[in-house]
């Protein structure tokens, strides 16, 4: 039997998947950086709005939508829904924990989230909601980017 530990093989695979992943087209990443940014700053608006959860500051959006799930979106495109969703919410699992922990996330006391599923039970319900982003991010991100730039023969 044998277990398959991180070497320098490994990481020199991931580093090349890596690289096939972000060699697109910069329209794309356009495309990306235009829809996740709005998402955030809606979302982040909507959780404020609803007293759920909010950054401590508006430009958060930047640092976690465009460089933070930007790159993880590209690294996961192309994968199945399930996949997608399995990596995204590991990555999203470490980005809940983190922004609270640090206190860069801000959570309403007694929000709707801390009704329904106890205070416990928030970063979980955040991270389980937001791991979503991932494969429906990627879907309407590859939507926008073929009816925008669609080759005509």
């Amino acid at each position: 039997m044998t277990d398959r530990i991180l070497t320098k093989n490994n990481m020199k695979e991931f580093i090349t998947y890596a690289k096939t992943k972000f060699a697109v087209d910069r329209k794309l990443i356009l495309i990306y950086c235009i829809i996740y940014f709005i998402w955030g700053m809606v979302m982040n608006k909507f959780g404020a709005t609803v007293e759920i959860a909010k950054f401590t500051f508006w430009w958060q959006v930047i640092t976690c939508y465009i460089l933070y799930m930007i790159p993880i979106s590209l690294l996961l495109r192309g994968l199945p829904f399930h996949m997608q969703y399995a990596y995204g919410l590991v990555a999203m699992s470490l980005l809940e924990f983190g922004g609270y922990a640090l206190q860069t996330s801000y959570a309403y006391p007694d929000n709707l989230m801390d009704q329904f599923f106890n205070i416990r039970n928030f970063s979980l319900g955040m991270a389980l909601f937001f791991a979503l982003y991932f494969p429906l991010g990627n879907a309407l991100v590859s939507k926008i980017y073929a009816l925008t730039f669609k080759k005509t023969n």
